[in-house]
């Protein structure tokens, strides 16, 4: 599909910006599916050709976060082994499992998200006990973020940060680039299914994905530098905002049931 030079480069503004929120907090995909979609790309094109720019970005954030040494690539390969390979799972599960119970679910999860990342005391860049031992996290934990990353996916990134730091005790740097990471597993595994399929609009994600790559650059340079005070509030925000644009969609169940509610056929 064509579009104008005007549309492209909105889109490619978007995709920066989605780069630089992404490297820090997740949920970039609250800003480019909806950028798509506005810009008359299908659906299912808007989603697998967010999955380029988004790949790209984790890839860009990740080069920074390896350079300054907080990610623990020993630990955090096996976990994204395990998020690419039932983030495929999560892909081939679109038309098979109803999309309706899980969107309704997850504001809640969001908000809950924000309340602990809001509330809870103590959270700075130090490590901390981990509660989970590393093999357990990867068998119990990774397999349902990343199905659910691979099945729809907006928040994945702020789910996987929570159960790094619930769980694994990393310090909140160190999460949001071991998320990076895990989120890039599964983001992977998607893309790759949605590119057999046929569904990228290639020269458009790649081209966002440059700009998203810049964003990721500024972000996680940002974060490093710091650190909570920066990525703490930052993802709040982001579940707040991410968890609001669901409920408001008029064909979330939420949304469907509290309109009938208060205003009865």
């Amino acid at each position: 599909m064509e579009l104008g030079l005007d549309t492209l480069a909105l889109l490619c503004a978007t995709a920066f910006a989605t780069g630089f929120v992404d490297a820090i907090a997740g949920g970039g995909g609250l800003l480019t599916i909806p950028a798509l979609l506005l810009a008359g790309v299908p659906p299912v094109a808007a989603v697998a050709t967010n999955k380029v720019q988004g790949t790209l970005s984790i890839i860009s954030a990740l080069f920074t976060y390896g350079r300054s040494g907080i990610v623990e690539w020993r630990a955090g390969l096996p976990m994204a082994a395990m998020s690419f390979a039932v983030g495929i799972i999560g892909a081939l599960s679109v038309r098979i499992l109803p999309k309706e119970a899980i969107s309704a679910l997850i504001p809640a999860l969001l908000i809950a998200v924000a309340l602990y990342f809001g509330l809870m005391r103590g959270m700075g860049d130090a490590d901390r006990k981990s509660r989970l031992t590393r093999m357990a996290f990867i068998l119990i934990v990774v397999p349902p973020i990343a199905f659910y990353d691979g099945f729809l996916g907006p928040g994945a990134g702020s789910f996987y940060a929570l159960a790094l730091i619930a769980l694994q005790g990393f310090g909140i740097t160190r999460t949001t680039a071991m998320a990076k990471l895990l989120n890039g597993g599964s983001n992977a595994g998607s893309l790759m299914l949605f590119s057999i399929a046929g569904s990228v609009l290639w020269p458009l994600g790649l081209g966002m994905g440059v700009c998203s790559m810049l964003g990721a650059q500024v972000g996680s340079r940002l974060a490093i530098k710091q650190g909570a005070r920066l990525i703490r509030p930052l993802i709040v925000l982001t579940c707040c905002a991410l968890s609001i644009k669901m409920l408001a969609d008029p064909t979330n169940p939420v949304h469907v049931y509290l309109l009938n509610l208060h205003f009865p056929r």
